[in-house]
């Protein structure tokens, strides 16, 4: 049975890998100090043995996009996932301003509650900035780094910070309409692959969550990590650097910048990919990701 906590649209998956993913879907309420109750949390564990390994996705993402990729690390080590806070399937009170600062303290939360011993940190994009931005804050916590295709040296125009209404709802809603139009066109071609059909519906359910536009539009004025570029060379722990060479996102010097501000680091060009390796290509990502662990 599919948790009842996510949006009805999850009952339209067809792809069992995506199914399996979204069954092992857990929550757990968790106490903040910015929240005057607990958060709802969603996350996902898999694995008993290893030094735990976290999963932080993407800008307007879920923990849905490594459910290729955790299984393969889960299958090896202990390995969690969790949504942050303002994204995916995580419980987005109102009133809160959905900052860096905040998604940092409630991921510590997260850490400290469930698993309080010190991680192997995996970021993709926006959650490789996250990732680097927990790691200066709370390096107890943190063995080591894996950025993919991270966030760090570009961000979003200046200009989104003062969006008003109802310019901001349009902007965010966008996201939303891209992935409906693309759902409804390969729904009506013909033999399209159902794995093609499932990364859509998986890209866009959290979507449907309440209060999704509110904490989109508050993120987005934040100003996300923009300040975090001055930041990255103090970064110490030992960090792989995984690069899809055909991101269409980042500019390719940003991967150059990384490896030459982080000073214990490796760079890892991944070929024939794109933003994300841990959709793209998630062989490949688990088999860079299990050789940097073992060489720690």
């Amino acid at each position: 049975m599919l948790p009842n906590f996510l949006p009805s649209q999850v009952n339209q998956l067809k792809d069992p890998e995506a199914i399996a993913f979204v069954k092992s879907i857990e929550t757990i309420a968790l106490a903040t100090s910015f929240s005057q109750k607990p958060i709802l949390t969603t996350y996902t564990h898999k694995g008993c043995r290893g030094t735990p390994i976290l999963l932080l996705h993407g800008f307007d993402s879920s923990i849905l996009e490594f459910r290729l990729l955790l299984p393969l690390l889960a299958a090896k080590n202990e390995t969690w996932a969790v949504d942050l806070l303002g994204f995916g399937f995580t419980q987005r009170p109102k009133g809160i301003s959905y900052s860096p600062d905040v998604i940092k303290i409630h991921l510590y939360k997260f850490w400290k509650t469930l698993i309080n011993q010190p991680i192997v940190l995996v970021g993709a994009s926006m959650g490789g900035a996250a990732a680097i931005d927990f790691t200066l804050t709370y390096p107890e916590a943190v063995q080591s780094l894996v950025l993919i295709n991270s966030l760090g040296y570009t961000s979003s125009p200046t200009f989104t910070r003062y969006l008003f209404p109802p310019f901001d709802f349009l902007a965010v809603e966008y996201l939303r309409q891209r992935h409906i139009l693309a759902l409804n066109i390969v729904n009506i071609l013909p033999n399209f692959e159902t794995k093609i059909i499932s990364a859509i519906q998986c890209a866009m359910l959290h979507q449907e969550m309440p209060s999704w536009h509110d904490a989109m539009i508050s993120y987005v004025k934040s100003g996300g990590y923009s300040e975090l570029a001055d930041s990255i060379s103090q970064v110490d722990k030992p960090t792989l650097i995984l690069w899809g060479e055909a991101d269409d996102m980042l500019p390719p010097e940003d991967a150059e910048k990384f490896q030459q501000d982080i000073a214990n680091s490796r760079l890892i060009k991944v070929k024939n990919c794109g933003h994300a390796p841990q959709i793209e290509q998630p062989q490949i990502t688990f088999q860079h990701i299990w050789r940097f662990l073992n060489h720690l």
